[in-house]
């Protein structure tokens, strides 16, 4: 019974989805945002997602030549929806990684991966200037929005705006990592564990990452640091802060380290990065 439901399914797919028809690789034609789930229309059926209502489908935004391996495919609303992974964003996931397949085209066997070139400092202070006041959006590395989405789903969200690992996403061109899971080992560690605000304040640099497991606040000079915050609710973007004032307020509740630890004993803590080489 179950073997006969099993043919019964499959022949009711499209032949386009079966594998021997599906591209091996895709490229990024335009910014592509990369859901976790296939549920494209639901996702932007509406207004603007709302990150503190749980509405989370955004994982990032792929720039432009980006290269993605095709897993699988299936449809949501006649649109082809494929399962992919991309070196871009290689981080585990319980649901999978999904692309519209209006945002891409397949891949040739000699497209190259995308090749991220690192802005120097004053382009990247520039970069995350130019994101200064914008909204926060999970999973937005896009300050300005993603034109296609407001063609093709203009009651959904544009996905204008940055969240905290977006906004240096998208002032290093995509050559920093996407998520502060990553970027918590990122770089070189800067020793500072029992030292006070004002001590770490002497140290940072321009670029150095203040850093844990959800969050990160960039240095943006020698007097402030810059980070797009959530908040709840409807307020938050991207601000700066004096970088004495900003330690100060996050010492109040979590401690610093030289590296981070494991399981629990991180959610009370934070690291700093330095990665920026002159």
């Amino acid at each position: 019974m179950k073997k006969f439901l099993l043919l019964l399914i499959l022949s009711l797919l499209p032949a386009s989805l079966f594998a021997a028809d599906l591209p091996s690789r895709l490229v990024a034609q335009v910014p592509t945002p990369v859901l976790n789930t296939p549920a494209f229309a639901a996702s932007f059926s509406h207004g603007r997602l709302d990150p503190c209502l749980g509405e989370r489908p955004i994982e990032f935004v792929a720039l432009p030549g980006t290269l993605f391996t095709v897993q699988g495919a299936s449809e949501d609303h006649g649109v082809t929806i494929y399962r992919v992974t991309t070196r871009d964003y290689p981080y585990p996931s319980k649901t999978g990684y999904f692309v519209d397949s209006r945002f891409v085209r397949a891949a040739e066997i000699s497209t190259p991966e995308r090749v991220a070139q690192l802005p120097g400092l004053t382009e990247i202070q520039q970069g995350l200037l130019a994101s200064l006041g914008k909204t926060y959006v999970w999973g937005g590395n896009v300050r300005e929005g993603v034109d296609l989405l407001g063609k093709l789903y203009p009651e959904g969200d544009r996905l204008a705006g940055v969240d905290c690992s977006g906004l240096l996403y998208q002032a290093t061109d995509g050559f920093t990592p996407r998520n502060t899971s990553a970027l918590i080992g990122y770089g070189a560690a800067l020793s500072v564990a029992g030292l006070s605000a004002r001590e770490i304040a002497r140290k940072l640099e321009p670029l150095d990452l203040i850093v844990w497991k959800g969050h990160v606040m960039i240095v943006l000079d020698n007097d402030s640091i810059i980070q797009s915050t959530m908040g709840c609710p409807g307020v938050g973007g991207v601000s700066i802060s004096p970088i004495g004032e900003a330690l100060e307020k996050l010492m109040k509740n979590r401690k610093p380290r030289d590296s981070y630890p494991q399981g629990s004993a991180g959610s009370k803590t934070f690291v700093v990065r330095r990665w920026f080489r002159r």
